[in-house]
């Protein structure tokens, strides 16, 4: 389970092509995400991101949005 303090992070894949679009997943601050506590439609998101990464979204990054 995760830490209340999770919900301070986010996991961003960021697009490669255009500004301003990606995925953001809230994590723990090692970028772990609580896949468990996703809906189906936010895992398969998830899964799709990754599976993403190099060819259309960045390398995911640990964000803290409140700072």
């Amino acid at each position: 389970m995760m830490q209340s303090t999770a919900s301070q992070f986010q996991l961003c894949f960021r697009s490669l092509f255009h500004e301003g679009r990606g995925f953001a997943f809230p994590c723990d601050p090692k970028g772990q995400v609580d896949l468990d506590g996703m809906s189906e439609r936010a895992r398969n998101n998830y899964f799709y991101a990754r599976a993403m990464v190099g060819r259309e979204l960045s390398v995911p990054a640990v964000e803290n949005p409140l700072h």
